[in-house]
């Protein structure tokens, strides 16, 4: 929407972005552009009409890209320029890396999404050929025509926070997975054990009886159903204060010691299929443990962050969802405003229609 000025309040934000790159990659500057690789570096220096002034390939990994930085400016240098600016893709930890070698020299460092850059080679020649030595062009020519960003700065803290919301997503992937398993094993050689709860996986009586029968007997349902009912509910009861509770939901383990008489299901493969579950449940309630503890330290770090207050104030809000979500976005202060840490998060204000189906989903 324009006002009295002509200008909108987005062409105030692009220009503010676009003053800020410039500062960084200024005509005075040379740009070194780079395609990381394992042990393969090539490096061009262009200038602003993507012209290149030197090129090489460096045999070696990213920690020794210090030579080929000094080189480029050297050769930037040759050609007349005050100084370079140093582009790549943020792909991997290699940029990293990159972003510290130049930052230790005083080189300006700018980053260019992966996406242009194969939006861009496609736009060069019409063909999906990919190159380093082309590559490398491309990023320079992006970062000069200002389609780059500045990465965002890292201190400790929110570099250690950044590290465990990547563990937390790991995990929970994880989770997941070994979920998935189980139930499609169950539904082939079991399926009346899944039928026993509302919802088998969200139940802590459940799993603890799962657990009891599945170490008890492996694939032979006939020992626990000769234990006996009682015995099966003093075992999952201890087993249940083992995990911190009081007593178990003696409903679902009556329903469990039901369904070991229960036919259905492929019974040759019955007792590989329950020996395999038995060893994904142990794998699922440690990645459990491991989700508890990365959530712990989580909050710890936003505790370091004097955050935890404001963010529990949110109604709705717990102080690990404010982990996770900060996690992705990083240092809210980097944002303009509400509006842009909102985008960030995929999310488009100005538009009326309804958030798309993957948000609803995270």
């Amino acid at each position: 929407m324009g006002n009295g000025s002509g200008v909108s309040r987005g062409d105030r934000n692009r220009n503010a972005r676009l003053t800020r790159l410039r500062l960084l990659v200024p005509i005075s500057n040379a740009i070194i552009g780079i395609d990381l690789a394992d042990e393969k570096q090539m490096v061009v220096v262009t200038d602003h009409d993507s012209k290149v002034l030197a090129r090489k390939t460096f045999r070696c990994h990213a920690w020794d890209l210090g030579v080929a930085l000094d080189w480029a400016g050297k050769q930037a240098a040759a050609k007349g320029f005050a100084g370079v600016t140093v582009a790549c893709e943020p792909t991997g930890h290699r940029w990293r890396v990159l972003g510290q070698l130049a930052a230790e020299r005083g080189m300006p460092f700018v980053c260019v999404q992966p996406m242009l850059t194969s939006w861009a080679r496609r736009s060069e020649d019409l063909t999906f050929d990919k190159t380093d030595e082309e590559d490398a062009v491309i990023i320079a020519r992006l970062a000069a025509q200002l389609r780059c960003y500045i990465p965002e700065p890292i201190d400790e803290t929110w570099g250690r926070l950044r590290h465990l919301g990547a563990r937390l997503v790991q995990l929970l992937v994880d989770s997941g997975s070994q979920v998935q398993q189980m139930r499609a094993l169950l539904e082939c050689v079991w399926p009346a054990a899944l039928q026993t709860a509302r919802q088998p996986f969200r139940s802590l009586t459940w799993t603890a009886a799962m657990n009891v029968v599945l170490q008890r007997d492996g694939g032979d349902l006939t020992r626990t159903r000769r234990l006996g009912l009682a015995r099966l509910e003093t075992a999952v009861r201890r087993e249940i204060v083992r995990r911190g509770r009081q007593k178990p939901c003696i409903r679902i383990v009556r329903a469990l010691f039901a369904a070991l008489s229960d036919p259905a299901g492929v019974i040759t493969h019955r007792p590989g299929a329950l020996e395999r579950v038995a060893l994904l449940l142990d794998d699922w309630l440690e990645t459990h443990r491991r989700l508890t503890d990365t959530e712990t330290r989580m909050t710890t770090v936003l505790d370091d962050l004097q955050l935890t207050d404001l963010v529990t104030s949110i109604t709705g809000l717990s102080a690990i969802g404010a982990a996770a979500i900060l996690a992705e976005t990083g240092d809210p202060n980097r944002f303009a405003s509400a509006r842009a840490l909102v985008k960030h998060a995929g999310l488009a204000p100005g538009r009326s229609s309804p958030a798309p189906s993957w948000a609803a989903r995270n």
